[in-house]
């Protein structure tokens, strides 16, 4: 993938992202009354993909990649406690108080990728599991507030990596931020760690997902043999936060805010 050109997004190109971002994000938000005891992962997901075919739009995960020999075979990602990512919605996964679950909905609207995920509690969490939660997300802003013009890619992971490691916690190397657009996954790769001053340059136009996995453990992960669910290797809590940003002339532009966060 970070041997691919990056693609630099024109001002029209970036509103057609917002367009498919704020998508994304209403998606989340009309999912996240349904997260509560009782409610299994292929509720959501079913709740999902009716919404979204409603919109006109299609779910980006589903059946991919395309001409894959094993895609995936839901429209979002339902990642419960100790499933870092890609976790596969199934009716057999009934939710519990206590509970936290990562959502991942990436809705292709017009030809692009809206691609944004959020950590819900499931009733009321454990301490260590609602310190977790509130880590990641600040990780999440804290790598977002790095990007800006001639920044480099290492200043944002540095951010996160500083942050989650100060509160006890570590960061997921296996899985990483990376370039959306027309396509959904492409360069430039965003890691959560790493190095201030590192990295390729960020430039005006650059699109990309910063989405961080912060385990309440060791950072070291698993795939299972559905070949899609990552777990931690020792079974402890994951959590993520996750944004598509534009970098812009003079800073950040965040493409999936909810439209009440939106500036007028």
């Amino acid at each position: 993938m970070d041997n691919e050109p990056i693609v630099l997004m024109s001002s029209r190109e970036i509103e057609k992202m917002r367009q498919a971002g704020q998508t994304a994000a209403e998606l989340l938000a009309y999912l996240e009354p349904m997260v509560k005891p009782g409610v299994t992962t292929q509720e959501l997901n079913d709740a999902a993909e009716e919404w979204t075919q409603k919109r006109g739009a299609k779910s980006a995960p589903l059946g991919y990649p395309n001409g894959s020999s094993n895609p995936f075979p839901r429209s979002i990602c339902t990642s419960v406690n100790e499933v870092v990512c890609h976790g596969i919605p199934n009716i057999k996964q009934i939710l519990r108080d206590g509970d936290i679950i990562n959502i991942d909905v990436t809705p292709l609207v017009d030809g692009y990728h809206g691609d944004t995920s959020k950590t819900f509690f499931v009733g009321t969490p454990s301490p260590i599991a609602r310190k977790l939660v509130e880590v990641t997300e600040e990780c999440l802003w804290r790598g977002i507030r790095e990007v800006k013009p001639n920044a480099k890619i290492g200043d944002i992971g540095a951010a996160i990596q500083e942050y989650a490691e100060s509160q006890g916690f570590s960061v997921v190397r296996d899985f990483v931020g990376h370039g959306v657009g027309r396509t959904f996954h492409t360069a430039p790769q965003i890691p959560h760690y790493g190095t201030r001053g590192k990295g390729k340059k960020l430039r005006p136009g650059m699109v990309f997902t910063i989405e961080p996995m912060i385990n309440e453990g060791t950072w070291e992960i698993e795939v299972l043999g559905d070949k899609w669910t990552a777990v931690t290797i020792d079974r402890k809590l994951s959590a993520q936060f996750e944004h598509t940003v534009a970098v812009t002339e003079d800073g950040v532009d965040i493409l999936t805010l909810p439209p009440a966060l939106v500036p007028a």
